[in-house]
Parts: C-alpha cells; sequence; structure tokens
C-alpha cells in the first residue's frame, strides 16, 4: 500500500464545515462543486464523463477502486472529475484484466483525492443543506488559508463549462454509407451515446458545441443529437438561438441531459438550480406516453421548470422522476423534438431506456427527405 493513504488531508465546505481524511491519488489541492454519486459501480464511467467537469465527486459506495481501471470504460479522453471524495481507496484491483489501478490512474491524470471520510455523513449534510463549493487539500491542512482559496471559487450557477470539454474540430464515427446521418453538437458528449447511434447503423459526425445550423446543414444530417454536458444552461445564451435554428429546421432532433435543458430554453422554458440533484444509477422515472416506469442512470444538477411548460402549447411533458416528480423528459407537439434529462445510454447502470434511441432513429427515418439546406421560418 502506498505511504500516501497515510498523509493527512482535509476537505473544507464553503460553509466552515471540516472533514479530515487520508490523501488518495496526487498530492495536491482542488477545488469545486460538492456532488454526489450513489452508484455501487461504474467509477471509471463516472469520473471520465465530461457533465462532472468542475465538480468534486463524493462517492456514496464504501469502496472505490477494487476492480482497477480499463481504457475502454472510459466515457472520454480523460476524468473530467476536480476531485474525489470516498470512504474507502483501493490500490490494488482485484480484477484480472485491470490494466492499471485506480491510483496510478489517479496520478496519470493529476487528480487529488481524499478518503477515510464518512461519507454518509458527508452525503447528509450535502442533501440537508444542498450542493456547495469545496475545497480538498493533501498539501496543507491550514484552514483559514484553504478558506481563502474556496472563496475564489464560483458558483455552478451561472457557469458556462461546455466549452471546457467540447470538441475542438469535428469528427466522423459509423457507417458512411448510411442515410441516419446524425449531427450531434458536442457540448461535453459521453462516448456511449455515439455508440448507441453507430450500434443503430447511424451515420454521426460529432460537431464543436459553437458550430451553426447553417455548417451543420452542409453536411445534409437527417437528423441532430443535442449532448450532455456541465454547466449552467442558461447562461448559454449563443447556444440556446442556434438550437432554435436547428429545432425550425424541421429535422428530428433528440436531446440528453443538458442537451434536453437547452431545448427546453429554446422552447421557451427556463432552467432552474436544484438543491442537491440527481447522481446514480438506480433513479425511477415513468413514461407518461406507456405508463411504463424505468431505471435510469442521471447526472444533472439543473431542470427545467414544470409549471411554464404547463403554459405552453407546443411542449408536453413525457417523463417523470418518480422520487420528486421533477421533469424527466419533454416533447415538442409542432415539430419532430424530443429530449430527456437522463441518459438513456447509461454506462454505468441499467439499459431500460435505450429503446430511445430507436425511437430517435425511427423519428428519422419518418421525415426522412432529400435535405435541402433550407431552413423553416
Amino acid at each position: 500500500m502506498s505511504d500516501s493513504l497515510f498523509q493527512p488531508a482535509v476537505l473544507l465546505l464553503e460553509d466552515g464545515k471540516v472533514f479530515y481524511g487520508r490523501a488518495a491519488g496526487k498530492t495536491g489541492t482542488t477545488t469545486g462543486e460538492l456532488c454526489f454519486n450513489t452508484g455501487m459501480t461504474g467509477y471509471q464511467e463516472i469520473f471520465t464523463d465530461p457533465s462532472y467537469y468542475g465538480q468534486i465527486l463524493v462517492a456514496t459506495h464504501v469502496h472505490i477502486g477494487n476492480y482497477g481501471v480499463e481504457d475502454h470504460e472510459s466515457e472520454s479522453n480523460g476524468i473530467k472529475i476536480s476531485g474525489l471524495v470516498c470512504r474507502t481507496f483501493n490500490e490494488i484491483p482485484s480484477r484480472k484484466r485491470a490494466q492499471q489501478s485506480l491510483k496510478e490512474y489517479f496520478l496519470k491524470n493529476n487528480i487529488v483525492a481524499i478518503s477515510d471520510i464518512d461519507t454518509r455523513a458527508l452525503v447528509r449534510y450535502l442533501r440537508d443543506k444542498g450542493a456547495m463549493n469545496g475545497i480538498i487539500s493533501s498539501e496543507t491542512t491550514d484552514i483559514a488559508e484553504l478558506k481563502k482559496l474556496l472563496a475564489k471559487v464560483p458558483s455552478m450557477q451561472g457557469l458556462e463549462l461546455s466549452s471546457k470539454v467540447s470538441t475542438k474540430t469535428a469528427y466522423e464515427e459509423g457507417n458512411k454509407d448510411s442515410k441516419n446521418r446524425v449531427a450531434l453538437l458536442d457540448m461535453g458528449v459521453k462516448g456511449n451515446i455515439v455508440k448507441c447511434l453507430t450500434e443503430r447503423d447511424c451515420f454521426v459526425k460529432v460537431f464543436p458545441m459553437n458550430t451553426t445550423l447553417e455548417e451543420m446543414m452542409k453536411w445534409k444530417p437527417s437528423g441532430f443529437m443535442i449532448s450532455n454536458g456541465p454547466g449552467d444552461p442558461s447562461v448559454m445564451k449563443d447556444e440556446i438561438k442556434n438550437i432554435t435554428d436547428v429545432m425550425k429546421s424541421g429535422i428530428p432532433v433528440m436531446g440528453i441531459c443538458l442537451g434536453h435543458q437547452l431545448l427546453a430554453l429554446a422552447s421557451g422554458i427556463s432552467t432552474y438550480k436544484m438543491h442537491a440533484g440527481h447522481r446514480g444509477i438506480n433513479h425511477p422515472v415513468k413514461n407518461l406516453l406507456t405508463g411504463k416506469a424505468e431505471v435510469t442512470s442521471q447526472n444533472h444538477g439543473f431542470a427545467v421548470n414544470e409549471e411554464e411548460i404547463k403554459k405552453n402549447p407546443n411542449v408536453e411533458v413525457t417523463h417523470i422522476n418518480l422520487n420528486d416528480g421533477t421533469i424527466e423528459g419533454i416533447r415538442r407537439t409542432d415539430l419532430p423534438v424530443f429530449a430527456v434529462q437522463y441518459h438513456p445510454e447509461a454506462s454505468p447502470g441499467p439499459h431500460d431506456a435505450r429503446y430511445l434511441f430507436d425511437d430517435f432513429v425511427s423519428l428519422i427515418k419518418k421525415h426522412q427527405t432529400p435535405v435541402k439546406g433550407k431552413v423553416l421560418a
């Protein structure tokens, strides 16, 4: 076992609450919004999900790192969380095919972590007080100094982060001969979203988040996907305007997570920051169109306004969260557009909602006509 696990570390919350533990990962100091994920497995997929950019993850499961790391289980090109808080950090993986330990993975990605924390107490505290910023340090335990550093960290509310994780250059995946050509606006896309599309014979071109409709139309798409991503959607004014144009094109559109929120904003429906958010792989959702329930993978700290949907004749609710009644899915009644707040690709999590990709492909085929690049007024 590494000596670093015997090095003291501290976690300070923005309201002054302090937790003491031991260092894990890289020795250093890191900041971000504290959020907790209740999943018992899939930590590598969670760590590499771009939607977590700018956040310190609190893992509620007691053991983290016990099965190591494998390259094909990453959802992006590296770890996106700002730091990790856990109860037990396992340095020696038990899985034979593990390519490296979590400790090695964290050192490679320069991730600061703290272990030996009473995460049950911490999560109960965050559930009561709400999401807030925090700082982890294995360099210093000087609380006064850490408070000064933490005071400089911006609130997640009002923060645009997609530009930090969106691709800088467009790239293509899938069958080039397919008629199902999906232009994907990358707000921080997970790799398995692209995979779920290519598995359904879609030819996908992933575009940087600031790509205009006019530019994407040159590729002659038959469908648009607005991906997941981090940050506050309400401040993404240029993207909201662009997505409004995308919807007006008359070409089918599907949104996931941040994409769901942006499509709502482009439809005149506001978003709000949740008290603690939804993050885990066992959130129950009801499909109001079929009456069926599904267990879903979720990761979001913002939601769309239910009361404003009721006043909008062009938008209807399709899915609700069975725990708290928040909006989990919407669709336009006047356009071939739908979106869900959760992650139908899962990874990690159950595959109950992967039918939504089938629905999207069916919608594309239904509306497939020769693309002339003309945008509807």
